[in-house]
């Protein structure tokens, strides 16, 4: 799409004139006319949508001085149908946010003006926040730029973020001048940030965006402005710093240039990230139809054009939550030991334990592998892996200590000599010891030590019949009856299962003893004693309505959070009642205060008619005028005392209807689950809501059952929110903005009283 620009030539200029009539800018929409719904779904929607995905997101707002840029950007905030792309976000943020419930999104909201080359924080005005002692800052890391000491607030719903926005426009500077009488002399950056948790407990990566949403000042030429003194001055700022934006808008859609010019002024270096980076840009620019403003006009569309040879490269901002991730982890490990619980009841096997052993475990291992090798234990019960590590590592332990011992009983016994000590074997050889072939004496096996002479009757005897394990696979071959040695020991077979041992007939106590052992290993744990189930009242085949159940509800299981909301009702009405009566006497006091100061101005009047006296320069007055005075003091007196009691009782109120809305959402909540498990669930599903199962109660979505008894103030709300002509969705707006102007028109009459009172 593209704007065709056409000019008649000037006569004057004579026959040869060159001057240019045409002019042509290629664009990717044009809005002529059109209502502000229309230009957000166009501009705004989809860099809205994104951000939440985890995309940057820049809107802005660029033209001459009168075209319209603060209407586009923020609206006629008297009106919710006018009302601009800044609102409008705030609202598709929240709204989105509700349709995720899998995601735990917060909103973050700041408001930076540029003003005379200088920042502001326009939310500075708020009373927990306070003005900066050291002046803000552009401070670059490698997440990018922020401003150090820009108040960042947290937003957990839609009119919250309407009256930081509200708060923040009531303390733009703007000024009047002939192209238009409420020209903004500052740029305004209004950034929401996006952090997005998914809910899932294994997921650690969670995503982050920002939106900026910046509304500059107007292009103006001071020749049609008529600007002078401090206006000149902010309009020669404004030129500057709009002149050093085109020029690093310049630089970004020249390929070749390497350095970009942003540290020029405050606007570019606060935009770096949002010109030509990781972001989503968006610009409006903002133009007359008249002609008398070609020039502007062709000056905009000019940076616009140059605007689209900008190259963006949005990404998904993720990042890792380090302690979150420690969490998760945590979390799976219960979960997979929660989970091989399970596995182990379902498989008829004891409480098993899957933590790290102790010493006191590791030595009842050692026990039994000693026990199974002696022949006095036929198996090992497997209970878990980490056991049959441990059972393995015991094996080589007791090999180890058994290899030790016997080498030790040899030593003691025998003199051993080393095949591989030649001048061992060269003594022995001079013995005698060693015969012709060089096999020592008394070598049978061809093992690595001789013993001497070993007459046969000195070799072992046969030993009974050793057991054979049905795990082949552990061991070579077969055991052999009657080792030749002791060393022969090494040969070890590992039972993990029943074996058979067929003891010979001569052991008859062995027998007994290995019998009594086998039934010992056989006998399974007793299972602990399932708890009693709690008597159930039978359930009626149709259940009750939901009037009745919720009075039964409320005053069985649920008579604690009933108990506490009615309490909390009645203080919240007797914080009412009292609020009601100051009001009516402060406006009593205000009655009394006007008609002592008509009284007052009367007497006044007629002294001055009457004539004045004075005495040493102090004026006379009398005794009725003076007791006007008196009694006016003593009446705004209580007036500021009974005021500041009316702020607190608001306050109270405020914070007493939280509770109450609070215990009232608690009250539906239980009563929901309630009714569920006692009247819809299945009773052979009853087993699964018992604690230490998985579906834990409240799990069941059900629809909102009933209201609570409803007090005038919550009727009234329901009505506003009913009755207003936008729909509800204005709600929040009208909030907003009724609450700005409440707190400034308190301000203007503290400070009103506060000069009456130096007076």
């Amino acid at each position: 799409m593209s704007i065709d620009i056409h000019l008649k030539k000037d006569t004057r200029r004579g026959v040869v004139n060159n001057q240019q009539t045409d002019w042509s800018f290629k664009l990717d929409g044009v809005l002529h006319d059109a209502s502000q719904d229309l230009v957000y779904e166009t501009v705004a929607k989809d860099v809205i949508s994104q951000a939440l995905d985890g995309y940057n997101g820049t809107i802005m707002c660029y033209g001459q001085t009168g075209a319209g840029k603060t209407y586009t950007m923020t609206g006629a905030t008297e009106n919710y149908k006018h009302r601009g792309i800044l609102p409008r976000a705030l609202q598709q943020v929240f709204r989105m946010i509700e349709e995720r419930p899998t995601h735990a999104i917060t909103v973050r909201v700041s408001y930076l003006e540029i003003y005379n080359e200088s920042l502001f924080d326009l939310l500075s005005t708020l009373p927990y926040v306070g003005p900066s002692v050291t002046p803000m800052t552009i401070v670059e890391n490698p997440q990018g730029v922020f401003i150090k000491g820009l108040s960042v607030h947290l937003t957990s719903q839609e009119e919250d973020a309407f009256s930081l926005l509200f708060e923040g426009e009531t303390n733009r500077i703007i000024a009047s001048h002939t192209m238009n009488k409420n020209s903004s002399r500052s740029h305004c950056i209004f950034t929401i940030y996006v952090e997005a948790h998914s809910r899932t407990l294994s997921d650690e990566k969670y995503i982050t965006s920002k939106i900026n949403l910046v509304d500059l000042a107007g292009s103006e030429r001071l020749g049609k402005s008529g600007s002078e003194g401090r206006v000149l001055k902010e309009a020669t700022y404004i030129n500057k710093s709009l002149s050093f934006l085109e020029q690093a808008i310049i630089a970004l859609g020249d390929q070749k240039r390497d350095h970009i010019p942003f540290r020029q002024c405050k606007l570019t270096h606060a935009l770096k990230d949002s010109l030509g980076g990781n972001c989503n840009m968006v610009l409006v620019t903002n133009i007359y139809g008249d002609a008398a403003q070609l020039e502007e006009t062709l000056s905009s569309l000019r940076f616009a054009s140059r605007m689209k040879l900008v190259t963006t490269e949005p990404a998904i901002n993720e990042k890792y939550d380090a302690e979150r991730m420690v969490k998760n982890l945590e979390k799976e490990l219960v979960l997979l030991k929660q989970e091989l619980a399970i596995h182990d009841s379902l498989a008829n096997r004891s409480l098993v334990n899957y933590d790290p052993m102790d010493e006191i475990q590791i030595a009842e291992i050692n026990s039994q592998v000693r026990r199974y090798l002696e022949g006095t234990l036929d198996e090992i019960d497997i209970i878990n892996l980490r056991q049959i590590q441990e059972v393995f590592n015991q094996f080589r332990v007791v090999l180890s200590q058994q290899e030790q011992e016997v080498e030790c009983a040899l030593r003691r016994k025998y003199t051993l000599i080393d095949k591989n000590d030649f001048a061992a074997i060269s003594a022995v050889q001079k013995a005698g010891l060693m015969d012709v072939d060089g096999h020592l004496v008394g070598e049978p096996d061809g093992q690595g030590f001789g013993l001497g002479v070993a007459p046969f009757s000195a070799k072992p005897g046969k030993k009974a019949k050793s057991k054979k394990t049905f795990k082949e696979q552990l061991s070579s071959s077969a055991r052999k009856e009657g080792a030749s040695s002791p060393v022969g020991g090494k040969d070890l077979d590992v039972s993990i299962s029943k074996t058979q041992l067929t003891p010979s007939s001569k052991d008859g106590d062995v027998k007994d003893m290995l019998l009594r052992d086998r039934e010992t290993s056989n006998i399974e744990p007793p299972s602990l004693d399932s708890p009693k189930e709690e008597l159930r009242p039978p359930r009626p085949s149709t259940p009750p309505s939901k009037p009745v159940a919720f009075e039964d509800f409320k005053n069985e299981r649920g008579s604690e959070i009933n108990r506490i909301f009615k309490e909390n009702k009645s203080i919240l009405n007797e914080r009412r009642k009292r609020a009601s009566e100051t009001t009516q006497r402060i406006n009593a006091i205000k009655q009394e205060i006007d008609m002592t100061k008509e009284a007052l101005n009367f007497q006044k009047s007629l002294r001055e008619k009457q004539g004045e006296y004075e005495n040493q320069g102090l004026m006379i007055i009398d005794e009725e005028e003076f007791l006007l005075i008196l009694k006016l003091k003593d009446l705004k007196k209580q007036y500021r005392t009974e005021y500041q009691d009316l702020r607190d009782l608001r306050a109270e109120i405020q914070y007493c209807q939280h509770l109450v809305d609070q215990c009232r959402h608690r009250l539906l909540t239980e009563f929901d689950i309630w009714y569920n498990e006692s009247f819809f669930i299945p009773e052979d599903m009853q087993v699964a809501l018992k604690p230490g199962s998985s579906i834990r109660p409240g799990m069941i979505p059900v629809s909102r059952i009933m209201s609570l008894g409803e007090d005038d103030q919550d009727k009234f709300s329901q009505l506003q929110q009913t009755m207003l002509p936008e729909g509800p969705d204005s709600i929040s707006f009208y909030n907003a903005k009724v609450k700005t102007e409440q707190k400034h028109k308190y301000l203007k009459t503290m400070m009103g009283l506060q000069q009456t009172q130096r007076k």
